[in-house]
């Protein structure tokens, strides 16, 4: 079963968009509430506004399953990673609202969150390590770039609106501070988005696990917020906003370059 596609570019940056996948196994989605099986907690369209990357000779790594089946961004013995905070695990009983992933009585035991990490956590790993191998091999660095969105307003993870753009270093150690100063930079040169580093997104598994500038791998992860470039209420990919927001995207991307 293929789980994932992989585009291998020609320079040294992997795009990895662990979210963009929708789909839910029949078998699974028969246990989900009506609203979850319609996987609403989605990275919408985020391969297609990252489209462009491949223009760039990026390497692309997307999944094909919902989050709901399994989370490629969470460690796979499920450690909360903002301890204390709101969130969703590695196979979610609970959706962005708060409202339940299944039908009572209907959640994954312990050996099925396992036998779904090995059937679509561990290949997307496997795969996105390897690329991360090639591409320092060749070019004697690798760049992860952690693509995501999420709405701009979610009550039961954070308070508040969420800023446009959200970049993520795990507080300045999963990339060099040359690096993040130069998107920092990117940021700043433009006034039509607002931004933050580091605020409630910091970087997820991915980001944190992957990132070793110290090794050669440096890896950011960007949160973008879906009123940027998409109707949040229809979830319809809108091609105009997103095509004020690209070029910005575009520069951040040549600046790890």
């Amino acid at each position: 079963m293929d789980v994932f596609t992989l585009h291998r570019g020609s320079v040294p940056l992997l795009l990895s968009l662990p979210h963009d996948g929708s789909e839910i196994p029949p078998s699974l989605a028969a246990r989900m509430t009506d609203a979850a099986r319609q996987a609403p907690d989605t990275d919408w369209h985020v391969s297609r506004l990252y489209d462009f990357a491949r223009e760039l000779g990026a390497s692309v790594l997307v999944p094909r399953f919902s989050r709901y089946v399994v989370d490629l961004n969470r460690p796979p013995d499920d450690t909360s990673l903002y301890p204390g905070q709101n969130t969703t695990g590695l196979c979610p009983a609970v959706r962005f609202s708060g409202e339940p992933v299944y039908r009572a009585g209907a959640e994954p035991d312990a050996a099925e969150v396992q036998a779904r990490v090995e059937t679509y956590w561990r290949p997307y790993h496997q795969a996105l390590r390897s690329e991360l191998a090639r591409i320092r091999a060749e070019h004697g660095r690798a760049v992860l770039w952690e693509g995501h969105s999420i709405r701009g307003e979610v009550p039961f993870l954070f308070e508040g609106r969420l800023p446009d753009l959200n970049l993520g270093t795990a507080g300045g150690t999963s990339c060099t501070p040359e690096l993040q100063a130069r998107l920092e930079a990117v940021l700043g040169a433009q006034a039509d988005y607002d931004w933050v580093a580091n605020g409630r997104f910091k970087g997820g598994y991915i980001t944190r696990h992957y990132g070793n500038p110290a090794e050669g791998v440096q890896a950011v992860q960007m949160e973008t917020s879906q009123r940027t470039y998409m109707d949040e209420d229809s979830r319809a990919y809108e091609p105009d906003r997103a095509a004020r927001l690209q070029p910005l995207l575009r520069r951040l991307l040549e600046a790890t370059l």
